[in-house]
């Protein structure tokens, strides 16, 4: 069997692992336009910040190791088209621009997603960057250290790293967030508790700019100075465009590859496109969401592997499903964890959910313990059902846990009731004699019980 991959970073790279303990004699070829494979974008932003100097360490599986497996990987090789009648790739060699075709028995289309910029013209700015690559995250490094003063366009996941980062060698951060508030994943009340932790312990280092945005960026080759559409003016070194991302589908468009509402590839659970030799997975595909089993698309880097290792068991011959995700995310901003999953209050409510919520905050773990933080905990439940929908944690305690207690409760379909049946831990370094959990879940059933 010939197994031909486009894209090779997360999903891509999984895949044809997988195809190859499963098939040991298969033909596998990777096929990407970029210099490296198998890396993990998500350390980037803490390369960046200097938690190691060695940006090779970002790289997971070194092609030579794929090369000892019979894992052919071709870096700077451009897929332009695909041709399912016929089951051929078209692709062109970026060095030598030749084009070429080659024929496959299956085929993994896992191309990834791209920055965003359709409200932006004249980027040819040279201290205008996204982050998307390896030489992205090393030319961003580098400009920050002879820079003073440093824009970040975006309040998502991205910029919150990216802003840690930059107060942690001393940056001055404007960030410009359209939206009323940054996080916009997050309900209102959760965000603007992040966004007075940022205020209050970056030292004077950033400044929120939220319902505003770049109006016009001035100077020739460098961007010297931003307007934003409030009247704003300030000075600035280097700018960051983390105005989120879009999957990659242009040539499976073209192939006739069906595409989803949200924009990506449309998948079955099992990875499939609408062609039966096709299978799409990652950022450029759709998801399905467990709670309201409707497509959504969230590009996250554990949901690539997940589906990378699934597409690969069944173009082999296997059965394996991939149910969906709850859009479970965590990140951090200085000593504040930050986490969710599920739905949000907002979320529920525009899906058509009487949804409930409590916001309560406590200790991690006992008072006296010397390292004891606060947590702030928003639970989210059915008025009509009880069932638990979503989760929402902040903190400089351990509220990723929580979250992560909360997904669990999510797959299971768990009430509010069955919440408090768990039997949580307890011992004073790790949590309070009663769990936040439980708390929240006790104030959640009296609100619900009217």
């Amino acid at each position: 069997m010939k197994i031909v991959i486009i894209g090779g970073v997360a999903a891509g790279a999984k895949a044809a692992a997988k195809c190859r303990r499963l098939l040991p004699d298969a033909q596998i070829d990777i096929y990407t336009q970029e210099k490296y494979v198998s890396y993990s974008a998500c350390g980037m932003p803490y390369y960046i910040e200097g938690n190691f100097e060695d940006w090779q360490k970002l790289i997971v599986r070194p092609i030579e190791e794929f090369e000892k497996s019979g894992i052919h990987i071709h870096i700077l090789n451009r897929v332009t088209e695909i041709l399912p009648e016929e089951k051929k790739i078209v692709v062109n060699n970026l060095e030598t621009n030749e084009t070429y075709s080659v024929n496959y028995d299956k085929l993994v289309i896992s191309t990834g997603s791209t920055p965003n910029l359709q409200h932006f013209q004249n980027l040819n700015f040279k201290n205008v960057y996204t982050l998307k690559t390896l030489e992205d995250a090393v030319k961003i490094r580098n400009k920050m250290r002879e820079s003073d003063n440093i824009t970040i366009v975006g309040g998502g996941y991205i910029s919150i790293e990216l802003s840690e980062a930059f107060v942690k060698n001393g940056k001055h951060v404007d960030l410009m967030e359209k939206s009323p508030h940054i996080l916009t994943a997050f309900d209102d009340d959760i965000s603007t508790i992040i966004e007075k932790y940022i205020t209050e312990n970056s030292n004077g280092l950033v400044e929120l700019h939220t319902e505003d945005s770049v109006s016009r960026f001035h100077g020739d080759e460098y961007v010297r100075k931003v307007t934003t559409s409030k009247g704003l003016e300030f000075e600035t070194d280097m700018v960051i465009l983390a105005t989120g991302v879009k999957p990659v589908v242009d040539i499976a468009q073209k192939a006739g590859i069906e595409l989803g509402p949200t924009g990506a590839i449309k998948v079955n659970s099992r990875m499939r496109t609408n062609f039966p030799d096709i299978y799409a997975c990652g950022d450029c595909a759709e998801k399905i969401d467990i709670l309201s089993n409707t497509p959504l698309w969230v590009p996250l880097g554990s949901t690539a592997n997940k589906e990378g290792r699934v597409a690969a068991i069944n173009l082999c011959g296997g059965t394996e499903d991939f149910e969906g995700i709850l859009g479970s995310a965590v990140t951090r901003y200085l000593d504040l964890n930050i986490s969710i999953t599920g739905f949000t209050e907002k979320r529920a409510k525009k899906f058509g959910f009487d949804a409930v919520s409590v916001v309560i905050t406590k200790k991690d773990k006992a008072g006296y313990m010397p390292e004891v933080e606060n947590i702030t905990l928003k639970l989210t439940a059915g008025r009509r059902t009880h069932r638990i929908m979503g989760a929402q944690g902040i903190g400089c305690g351990d509220a990723d846990k929580k979250v992560n207690n909360i997904s669990m409760a999510l797959v299971q379909n768990m009430t509010v009731e069955e919440l408090l049946d768990v039997d949580f831990t307890y011992a004073p370094p790790f949590s309070t004699s009663e769990d936040i959990l439980l708390s929240a879940g006790r104030l959640l059933k009296a609100k619900l019980s009217g």
